[in-house]
Protein backbone atom coordinates (compact mmCIF):
# COMPACT_ATOMS: atom_id res chain seq x y z
CA UNK A 1 0.00 0.00 0.00
CA UNK A 2 1.48 3.25 -1.16
CA UNK A 3 2.28 5.94 1.40
CA UNK A 4 0.93 9.84 1.20
CA UNK A 5 4.35 12.19 -0.41
CA UNK A 6 6.07 14.10 2.06
CA UNK A 7 5.06 17.35 0.69
CA UNK A 8 1.50 16.54 0.51
CA UNK A 9 0.36 14.81 3.47
CA UNK A 10 0.83 13.81 7.43
CA UNK A 11 -0.34 10.37 8.72
CA UNK A 12 -2.31 10.40 11.73
CA UNK A 13 -2.81 6.88 13.18
CA UNK A 14 -4.44 6.95 16.07
CA UNK A 15 -6.00 3.79 18.54
CA UNK A 16 -8.79 3.51 21.24
CA UNK A 17 -6.11 3.41 23.78
CA UNK A 18 -2.89 5.88 22.96
CA UNK A 19 -2.28 9.14 21.50
CA UNK A 20 -2.21 10.28 17.96
CA UNK A 21 0.96 9.71 16.40
CA UNK A 22 2.05 11.22 13.12
CA UNK A 23 4.14 9.19 10.67
CA UNK A 24 5.18 10.87 7.15
CA UNK A 25 6.77 8.43 4.93
CA UNK A 26 8.16 8.18 0.86
CA UNK A 27 5.95 6.78 -1.99
CA UNK A 28 7.19 4.36 -3.88
CA UNK A 29 4.92 3.96 -6.57
CA UNK A 30 5.60 5.19 -9.85
CA UNK A 31 3.53 7.17 -11.60
CA UNK A 32 1.21 6.67 -14.51
CA UNK A 33 2.08 2.58 -14.59
CA UNK A 34 1.56 -0.32 -12.28
CA UNK A 35 4.91 -1.07 -11.21
CA UNK A 36 5.48 -0.73 -7.15
CA UNK A 37 7.25 -2.48 -4.94
CA UNK A 38 5.62 -3.96 -1.68
CA UNK A 39 5.02 -1.74 1.28
CA UNK A 40 3.80 -2.93 4.98
CA UNK A 41 0.96 -0.07 6.27
CA UNK A 42 1.33 1.79 9.33
CA UNK A 43 -1.03 -0.65 11.50
CA UNK A 44 -3.56 0.94 14.19
CA UNK A 45 -2.57 -0.50 17.97
CA UNK A 46 -3.83 -3.82 18.93
CA UNK A 47 -4.65 -4.75 14.77
CA UNK A 48 -2.28 -7.33 14.30
CA UNK A 49 -2.54 -10.79 12.88
CA UNK A 50 -1.78 -13.07 15.62
CA UNK A 51 -5.24 -12.47 17.72
CA UNK A 52 -6.37 -15.70 15.54
CA UNK A 53 -9.26 -18.18 16.37
CA UNK A 54 -8.40 -21.97 17.36
CA UNK A 55 -6.70 -24.05 19.69
CA UNK A 56 -6.38 -27.68 18.75
CA UNK A 57 -7.82 -29.32 15.26
CA UNK A 58 -8.79 -27.39 12.55
CA UNK A 59 -8.56 -23.65 12.82
CA UNK A 60 -9.11 -20.77 11.16
CA UNK A 61 -4.75 -19.85 10.96
CA UNK A 62 -5.03 -23.06 8.29
CA UNK A 63 -7.11 -21.23 5.62
CA UNK A 64 -5.93 -18.63 3.85
CA UNK A 65 -9.69 -18.34 2.43
CA UNK A 66 -10.73 -16.84 6.12
CA UNK A 67 -7.63 -15.33 7.37
CA UNK A 68 -8.61 -12.21 7.78
CA UNK A 69 -10.90 -13.28 10.54
CA UNK A 70 -8.12 -13.22 12.79
CA UNK A 71 -8.14 -9.95 12.85
CA UNK A 72 -10.04 -8.87 16.29
CA UNK A 73 -10.84 -5.28 14.85
CA UNK A 74 -11.82 -7.00 11.48
CA UNK A 75 -14.18 -9.03 12.72
CA UNK A 76 -15.87 -6.38 14.70
CA UNK A 77 -16.01 -4.53 10.79
CA UNK A 78 -17.45 -7.28 9.51
CA UNK A 79 -20.50 -7.55 11.42
CA UNK A 80 -21.47 -3.96 11.38
CA UNK A 81 -21.22 -4.33 7.39
CA UNK A 82 -23.72 -7.34 7.45
CA UNK A 83 -25.82 -5.09 9.44
CA UNK A 84 -25.73 -2.58 7.31
CA UNK A 85 -25.57 -4.69 4.23
CA UNK A 86 -28.80 -6.57 5.25
CA UNK A 87 -30.44 -3.49 5.53
CA UNK A 88 -29.85 -1.85 2.14
CA UNK A 89 -30.29 -5.72 0.41
CA UNK A 90 -34.05 -5.57 2.20
CA UNK A 91 -34.89 -2.37 1.09
CA UNK A 92 -33.30 -2.86 -2.28
CA UNK A 93 -36.13 -5.31 -2.81
CA UNK A 94 -38.95 -3.61 -1.13
CA UNK A 95 -38.73 -0.40 -2.05
CA UNK A 96 -38.45 -1.26 -5.54
CA UNK A 97 -42.03 -3.41 -5.23
CA UNK A 98 -43.11 -1.12 -3.17
CA UNK A 99 -43.06 1.41 -5.95
CA UNK A 100 -44.13 -0.72 -8.33
CA UNK A 101 -47.47 -2.00 -6.05
CA UNK A 102 -47.93 1.86 -5.35
CA UNK A 103 -48.02 3.09 -9.22
CA UNK A 104 -47.45 0.21 -11.71
CA UNK A 105 -45.23 2.22 -13.51
CA UNK A 106 -41.52 1.52 -14.98
CA UNK A 107 -40.52 4.84 -15.20
CA UNK A 108 -41.34 5.61 -11.79
CA UNK A 109 -38.75 2.72 -10.86
CA UNK A 110 -36.37 4.96 -12.67
CA UNK A 111 -37.44 7.81 -11.36
CA UNK A 112 -36.78 6.52 -7.89
CA UNK A 113 -33.60 5.24 -8.49
CA UNK A 114 -32.46 8.45 -10.15
CA UNK A 115 -33.61 10.15 -6.77
CA UNK A 116 -31.02 7.63 -4.53
CA UNK A 117 -28.30 8.61 -7.41
CA UNK A 118 -28.11 11.88 -8.06
CA UNK A 119 -27.80 12.92 -4.49
CA UNK A 120 -24.74 10.15 -4.27
CA UNK A 121 -23.07 11.90 -7.19
CA UNK A 122 -23.08 15.35 -5.47
CA UNK A 123 -22.15 13.94 -2.20
CA UNK A 124 -19.68 11.33 -3.08
CA UNK A 125 -16.24 13.81 -3.81
CA UNK A 126 -17.21 15.60 -0.29
CA UNK A 127 -17.38 12.27 0.71
CA UNK A 128 -14.27 11.29 0.18
CA UNK A 129 -12.76 14.42 1.27
CA UNK A 130 -13.88 13.61 4.59
CA UNK A 131 -12.52 9.85 4.26
CA UNK A 132 -8.88 11.54 3.87
CA UNK A 133 -9.80 14.00 6.81
CA UNK A 134 -12.07 12.64 9.47
CA UNK A 135 -11.66 9.78 11.50
CA UNK A 136 -13.53 7.08 9.46
CA UNK A 137 -15.15 5.92 12.42
CA UNK A 138 -16.87 8.79 13.09
CA UNK A 139 -18.14 8.80 9.90
CA UNK A 140 -19.58 5.67 9.66
CA UNK A 141 -21.40 5.88 13.10
CA UNK A 142 -23.23 8.60 11.35
CA UNK A 143 -23.97 7.48 8.44
CA UNK A 144 -25.42 4.27 9.95
CA UNK A 145 -28.00 6.29 12.59
CA UNK A 146 -28.71 8.44 9.91
CA UNK A 147 -29.83 5.13 7.93
CA UNK A 148 -31.91 4.26 11.25
CA UNK A 149 -33.66 7.43 11.61
CA UNK A 150 -35.36 7.04 7.66
CA UNK A 151 -36.14 3.70 7.85
CA UNK A 152 -37.90 3.61 10.98
CA UNK A 153 -40.06 6.91 9.41
CA UNK A 154 -41.17 5.10 6.53
CA UNK A 155 -41.96 2.24 8.99
CA UNK A 156 -44.18 4.58 10.76
CA UNK A 157 -46.04 6.38 7.43
CA UNK A 158 -46.62 2.69 6.09
CA UNK A 159 -48.09 1.82 9.64
CA UNK A 160 -50.72 4.11 9.84
CA UNK A 161 -51.54 3.80 5.79
CA UNK A 162 -49.61 7.17 4.29
CA UNK A 163 -48.66 5.38 1.86
CA UNK A 164 -51.24 3.76 -0.39
CA UNK A 165 -52.71 3.14 -3.49
CA UNK A 166 -55.27 4.81 -2.51
CA UNK A 167 -53.42 7.95 -1.84
CA UNK A 168 -51.89 8.46 -5.61
CA UNK A 169 -48.81 10.74 -4.72
CA UNK A 170 -48.18 9.14 -1.79
CA UNK A 171 -45.16 7.42 -3.67
CA UNK A 172 -42.89 10.49 -3.57
CA UNK A 173 -42.32 10.31 0.24
CA UNK A 174 -40.27 7.31 -0.79
CA UNK A 175 -38.56 9.35 -3.37
CA UNK A 176 -37.86 12.01 -0.59
CA UNK A 177 -36.44 8.94 1.54
CA UNK A 178 -34.46 8.41 -1.39
CA UNK A 179 -32.78 11.39 -1.86
CA UNK A 180 -32.19 11.82 1.67
CA UNK A 181 -30.62 7.97 1.61
CA UNK A 182 -28.62 9.20 -1.50
CA UNK A 183 -26.72 11.91 0.45
CA UNK A 184 -25.80 9.59 3.60
CA UNK A 185 -24.45 6.87 0.98
CA UNK A 186 -21.93 9.54 -0.53
CA UNK A 187 -20.88 10.98 2.56
CA UNK A 188 -20.08 7.38 4.19
CA UNK A 189 -19.25 4.83 1.45
CA UNK A 190 -15.89 6.12 0.62
CA UNK A 191 -14.72 5.87 4.42
CA UNK A 192 -16.46 2.55 4.36
CA UNK A 193 -14.08 1.33 1.96
CA UNK A 194 -11.06 3.42 2.68
CA UNK A 195 -11.33 1.83 6.03
CA UNK A 196 -10.78 -1.67 5.42
CA UNK A 197 -6.75 -1.43 4.44
CA UNK A 198 -5.87 0.35 7.54
CA UNK A 199 -7.35 -2.59 8.89
CA UNK A 200 -6.03 -5.42 7.37
CA UNK A 201 -3.00 -4.09 5.70
CA UNK A 202 -2.02 -4.08 2.05
CA UNK A 203 -1.14 -8.29 1.85
CA UNK A 204 -4.48 -9.49 3.33
CA UNK A 205 -6.33 -6.76 1.09
CA UNK A 206 -7.62 -9.04 -2.07
CA UNK A 207 -8.76 -11.70 1.33
CA UNK A 208 -10.72 -8.86 3.62
CA UNK A 209 -12.46 -7.40 0.17
CA UNK A 210 -13.49 -10.98 -0.84
CA UNK A 211 -14.91 -11.74 2.76
CA UNK A 212 -16.28 -8.21 2.46
CA UNK A 213 -18.33 -9.04 -1.01
CA UNK A 214 -18.88 -12.84 0.28
CA UNK A 215 -20.99 -11.62 3.23
CA UNK A 216 -22.87 -8.92 0.97
CA UNK A 217 -23.82 -11.92 -1.41
CA UNK A 218 -24.73 -13.97 1.97
CA UNK A 219 -27.10 -11.56 2.75
CA UNK A 220 -28.47 -10.90 -0.98
CA UNK A 221 -28.70 -14.63 -1.02
CA UNK A 222 -30.91 -14.77 2.08
CA UNK A 223 -32.31 -11.15 2.96
CA UNK A 224 -34.43 -9.87 -0.26
CA UNK A 225 -36.27 -13.38 -0.21
CA UNK A 226 -37.04 -12.88 3.63
CA UNK A 227 -37.92 -9.19 2.53
CA UNK A 228 -40.90 -10.98 0.33
CA UNK A 229 -42.38 -13.20 2.72
CA UNK A 230 -42.28 -10.41 5.20
CA UNK A 231 -43.84 -8.14 2.50
CA UNK A 232 -47.05 -11.18 2.19
CA UNK A 233 -47.08 -12.09 5.47
CA UNK A 234 -46.83 -9.04 7.61
CA UNK A 235 -46.53 -5.88 5.08
CA UNK A 236 -44.01 -3.77 4.40
CA UNK A 237 -43.81 -1.72 7.50
CA UNK A 238 -42.68 -4.72 8.67
CA UNK A 239 -39.36 -5.11 6.77
CA UNK A 240 -38.63 -1.33 7.18
CA UNK A 241 -38.60 -1.56 11.22
CA UNK A 242 -36.09 -4.59 10.53
CA UNK A 243 -34.13 -2.86 8.37
CA UNK A 244 -34.17 -0.17 11.43
CA UNK A 245 -32.91 -2.86 14.10
CA UNK A 246 -29.96 -4.05 11.17
CA UNK A 247 -29.16 -0.73 10.99
CA UNK A 248 -29.08 -0.15 15.18
CA UNK A 249 -26.81 -3.13 15.40
CA UNK A 250 -24.34 -1.62 12.74
CA UNK A 251 -24.24 1.63 15.08
CA UNK A 252 -23.19 -0.86 17.81
CA UNK A 253 -20.29 -3.02 16.38
CA UNK A 254 -19.05 0.19 14.74
CA UNK A 255 -18.61 2.16 18.16
CA UNK A 256 -16.83 -1.14 19.55
CA UNK A 257 -14.01 -0.28 17.43
CA UNK A 258 -10.63 1.61 17.79
CA UNK A 259 -10.25 4.84 16.25
CA UNK A 260 -8.71 4.36 12.76
CA UNK A 261 -5.80 6.23 10.83
CA UNK A 262 -6.70 9.63 9.69
CA UNK A 263 -5.11 12.18 6.83
CA UNK A 264 -4.50 15.19 7.39
CA UNK A 265 -4.03 17.67 4.03
CA UNK A 266 -2.97 20.84 3.24
CA UNK A 267 -4.76 23.49 4.11
CA UNK A 268 -7.06 24.02 0.46
CA UNK A 269 -10.33 23.39 1.33
CA UNK A 270 -12.66 20.85 0.43
CA UNK A 271 -13.25 21.89 -3.44
CA UNK A 272 -9.42 21.93 -3.27
CA UNK A 273 -9.21 18.71 -2.24
CA UNK A 274 -11.67 17.38 -4.63
CA UNK A 275 -9.73 19.24 -7.72
CA UNK A 276 -6.23 17.70 -6.41
CA UNK A 277 -7.92 14.41 -6.08
CA UNK A 278 -9.59 14.76 -9.64
CA UNK A 279 -5.85 15.80 -11.58
CA UNK A 280 -4.30 12.79 -9.29
CA UNK A 281 -6.61 10.61 -11.06
CA UNK A 282 -6.11 11.85 -14.39
CA UNK A 283 -2.49 11.25 -14.34
CA UNK A 284 -2.79 7.95 -13.12
CA UNK A 285 -3.07 5.33 -15.84
CA UNK A 286 -3.89 2.15 -14.70
CA UNK A 287 -7.00 3.98 -11.80
CA UNK A 288 -7.99 5.84 -14.64
CA UNK A 289 -8.94 2.70 -16.87
CA UNK A 290 -9.89 0.41 -13.56
CA UNK A 291 -12.21 3.13 -13.19
CA UNK A 292 -13.49 3.70 -16.72
CA UNK A 293 -14.12 -0.11 -17.27
CA UNK A 294 -16.00 -0.08 -13.93
CA UNK A 295 -18.01 2.24 -14.81
CA UNK A 296 -19.41 0.16 -18.49
CA UNK A 297 -19.71 -2.26 -16.28
CA UNK A 298 -21.80 -1.01 -13.55
CA UNK A 299 -24.16 1.23 -16.30
CA UNK A 300 -25.04 -1.87 -18.16
CA UNK A 301 -25.19 -4.54 -15.55
CA UNK A 302 -26.96 -2.95 -12.54
CA UNK A 303 -30.14 -1.61 -14.25
CA UNK A 304 -31.43 -5.61 -13.99
CA UNK A 305 -31.60 -5.22 -10.15
CA UNK A 306 -33.65 -2.54 -10.25
CA UNK A 307 -36.08 -3.73 -13.24
CA UNK A 308 -36.18 -7.63 -10.99
CA UNK A 309 -40.10 -6.52 -9.91
CA UNK A 310 -40.82 -6.66 -13.71
CA UNK A 311 -38.99 -9.78 -14.42
CA UNK A 312 -40.85 -11.20 -11.48
CA UNK A 313 -44.59 -10.21 -11.94
CA UNK A 314 -44.68 -9.38 -15.93
CA UNK A 315 -42.52 -12.07 -17.70
CA UNK A 316 -41.95 -14.85 -14.90
CA UNK A 317 -45.09 -14.69 -13.17
CA UNK A 318 -43.96 -15.71 -9.93
CA UNK A 319 -44.87 -12.55 -7.48
CA UNK A 320 -42.70 -10.79 -4.41
CA UNK A 321 -41.79 -13.91 -3.22
CA UNK A 322 -40.84 -15.04 -6.56
CA UNK A 323 -38.49 -11.75 -7.44
CA UNK A 324 -36.91 -11.36 -3.52
CA UNK A 325 -35.93 -15.48 -4.21
CA UNK A 326 -34.70 -14.86 -7.62
CA UNK A 327 -32.64 -11.79 -5.74
CA UNK A 328 -31.38 -13.85 -2.97
CA UNK A 329 -30.27 -17.03 -5.82
CA UNK A 330 -27.75 -14.92 -7.48
CA UNK A 331 -26.06 -14.90 -4.44
CA UNK A 332 -25.39 -18.34 -4.40
CA UNK A 333 -22.56 -18.31 -6.97
CA UNK A 334 -22.10 -14.26 -5.29
CA UNK A 335 -21.13 -16.43 -2.29
CA UNK A 336 -18.81 -19.24 -4.47
CA UNK A 337 -17.51 -16.49 -6.48
CA UNK A 338 -16.22 -14.32 -3.51
CA UNK A 339 -14.75 -17.92 -1.59
CA UNK A 340 -12.72 -18.85 -4.27
CA UNK A 341 -11.10 -14.85 -4.70
CA UNK A 342 -10.55 -14.96 -0.97
CA UNK A 343 -7.82 -18.75 -1.33
CA UNK A 344 -6.04 -16.91 -4.45
CA UNK A 345 -3.06 -15.34 -4.29
CA UNK A 346 -2.11 -12.00 -5.36
CA UNK A 347 -1.66 -13.01 -8.88
CA UNK A 348 -3.41 -11.95 -12.34
CA UNK A 349 -6.26 -9.95 -10.76
CA UNK A 350 -6.49 -7.71 -13.84
CA UNK A 351 -7.41 -10.66 -16.01
CA UNK A 352 -9.63 -12.05 -13.52
CA UNK A 353 -11.44 -8.39 -13.54
CA UNK A 354 -11.85 -8.45 -17.16
CA UNK A 355 -13.38 -12.32 -17.49
CA UNK A 356 -15.23 -11.19 -14.63
CA UNK A 357 -17.13 -8.99 -17.14
CA UNK A 358 -17.61 -11.26 -20.20
CA UNK A 359 -19.39 -13.78 -17.51
CA UNK A 360 -21.58 -11.60 -16.36
CA UNK A 361 -22.65 -9.99 -19.65
CA UNK A 362 -22.98 -14.05 -20.63
CA UNK A 363 -24.92 -14.66 -17.96
CA UNK A 364 -27.01 -11.60 -17.96
CA UNK A 365 -27.73 -11.97 -21.57
CA UNK A 366 -29.48 -15.23 -20.75
CA UNK A 367 -31.38 -14.33 -18.08
CA UNK A 368 -32.84 -11.53 -19.90
CA UNK A 369 -34.01 -13.30 -22.94
CA UNK A 370 -35.82 -16.54 -20.25
CA UNK A 371 -39.18 -16.62 -19.75
CA UNK A 372 -38.83 -19.76 -17.84
CA UNK A 373 -38.23 -20.10 -14.30
CA UNK A 374 -35.59 -22.94 -13.86
CA UNK A 375 -33.60 -21.34 -16.91
CA UNK A 376 -33.61 -17.48 -15.36
CA UNK A 377 -32.77 -19.49 -11.83
CA UNK A 378 -29.47 -20.77 -13.44
CA UNK A 379 -28.55 -17.77 -15.27
CA UNK A 380 -28.82 -15.68 -12.00
CA UNK A 381 -26.62 -17.68 -10.45
CA UNK A 382 -23.67 -17.39 -12.81
CA UNK A 383 -24.56 -13.29 -12.90
CA UNK A 384 -23.44 -13.41 -9.04
CA UNK A 385 -20.37 -15.06 -10.17
CA UNK A 386 -19.64 -12.55 -12.46
CA UNK A 387 -20.84 -9.75 -10.20
CA UNK A 388 -18.77 -10.84 -7.56
CA UNK A 389 -15.80 -10.64 -9.60
CA UNK A 390 -16.01 -6.94 -10.73
CA UNK A 391 -16.69 -5.77 -7.85
CA UNK A 392 -14.08 -7.54 -5.51
CA UNK A 393 -11.49 -7.27 -8.04
CA UNK A 394 -12.32 -3.70 -8.80
CA UNK A 395 -11.76 -2.40 -5.27
CA UNK A 396 -9.05 -4.38 -4.60
CA UNK A 397 -7.13 -3.02 -7.89
CA UNK A 398 -8.28 0.23 -7.06
CA UNK A 399 -6.50 0.45 -3.35
CA UNK A 400 -3.96 -1.59 -4.15
CA UNK A 401 -2.26 0.93 -6.58
CA UNK A 402 -3.88 4.30 -5.03
CA UNK A 403 -1.39 6.56 -2.59
CA UNK A 404 -2.88 6.25 0.61
CA UNK A 405 -3.19 10.36 0.65
CA UNK A 406 -5.28 10.00 -2.47
CA UNK A 407 -7.26 6.70 -1.31
CA UNK A 408 -10.87 8.27 -0.07
CA UNK A 409 -11.45 10.47 -2.58
CA UNK A 410 -10.42 8.04 -4.99
CA UNK A 411 -13.09 5.81 -3.59
CA UNK A 412 -15.29 8.67 -3.94
CA UNK A 413 -15.19 8.02 -7.51
CA UNK A 414 -15.62 4.11 -7.58
CA UNK A 415 -18.46 5.02 -5.64
CA UNK A 416 -19.85 7.53 -7.69
CA UNK A 417 -20.32 4.86 -10.35
CA UNK A 418 -22.92 3.23 -8.90
CA UNK A 419 -24.83 6.58 -8.23
CA UNK A 420 -24.52 6.45 -11.91
CA UNK A 421 -25.94 3.39 -12.28
CA UNK A 422 -29.35 4.74 -12.05
CA UNK A 423 -29.63 7.41 -15.14
CA UNK A 424 -28.89 3.68 -16.60
CA UNK A 425 -31.76 2.14 -15.06
CA UNK A 426 -33.33 5.55 -15.88
CA UNK A 427 -32.53 5.45 -19.59
CA UNK A 428 -33.41 1.41 -19.47
CA UNK A 429 -36.82 2.28 -18.46
CA UNK A 430 -37.74 4.56 -20.50
CA UNK A 431 -36.21 1.84 -23.57
CA UNK A 432 -38.55 -0.83 -21.73
CA UNK A 433 -41.22 1.44 -22.13
CA UNK A 434 -40.68 0.65 -26.30
CA UNK A 435 -39.12 -2.38 -26.75
CA UNK A 436 -39.87 -4.27 -23.70
CA UNK A 437 -37.70 -5.07 -20.67
CA UNK A 438 -35.90 -8.11 -22.12
CA UNK A 439 -34.92 -6.77 -24.86
CA UNK A 440 -33.59 -3.48 -23.26
CA UNK A 441 -32.10 -5.50 -20.17
CA UNK A 442 -30.29 -8.11 -23.01
CA UNK A 443 -28.66 -5.42 -25.00
CA UNK A 444 -27.02 -4.26 -22.22
CA UNK A 445 -25.99 -7.15 -21.62
CA UNK A 446 -24.61 -8.05 -25.26
CA UNK A 447 -22.83 -4.72 -25.01
CA UNK A 448 -20.83 -5.57 -21.62
CA UNK A 449 -19.74 -8.41 -23.31
CA UNK A 450 -18.35 -7.00 -26.22
CA UNK A 451 -16.73 -4.21 -24.14
CA UNK A 452 -15.22 -6.48 -21.93
CA UNK A 453 -13.70 -8.71 -25.01
CA UNK A 454 -12.38 -5.04 -26.29
CA UNK A 455 -10.84 -4.19 -23.24
CA UNK A 456 -9.40 -7.94 -22.57
CA UNK A 457 -7.61 -7.87 -26.41
CA UNK A 458 -6.92 -3.93 -26.47
CA UNK A 459 -5.83 -2.71 -23.25
CA UNK A 460 -2.69 -4.80 -21.53
CA UNK A 461 -2.12 -2.80 -19.26
CA UNK A 462 -5.44 -3.98 -17.36
CA UNK A 463 -5.08 -7.35 -18.54
CA UNK A 464 -1.34 -7.99 -17.21
CA UNK A 465 -1.74 -6.34 -13.86
CA UNK A 466 -1.25 -8.40 -11.05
Amino acid sequence: MANPEDDNSEVTTGSASSPEESTTTENSLTEGNGARPPAAPPRMAGMGMGGGMGGGGLSLRDLRTFTSFKNSVFRLYYVAMLGQMGAMNMQMMARSFLVYYLTGSYIALGVMALANSVPMLLFSLFGGVIADRVEKKTVLLWGQAASAVVSVVIAFLLAVDIMTPDIPNSWWILIAASLVQGIIMGLMMPARQAIIPEIVGEEQLMNALSLNTMGMNGLRLFAPAIAGFMIAGFGYEAVYYTMTGLYVVAVIFIALMPKTGTMRLESRGALGDVIEGLKYVRNQHIILMILALTLVMVLLSMPYMFLMPVFAIDILDVGESGGGLLMSISGIGAIAGSLVLASLPNKKRGLMFLCSGIVLGIALTGFSFSSLWWSSVAMIIFVGVGQTGRMTLANTLLQYYVKDAYRGRVMSLYMMEFGLTSFGVFFTTIIAEQVGVQMAVGSLAIALVICSVLFLIFVPSIRKLD
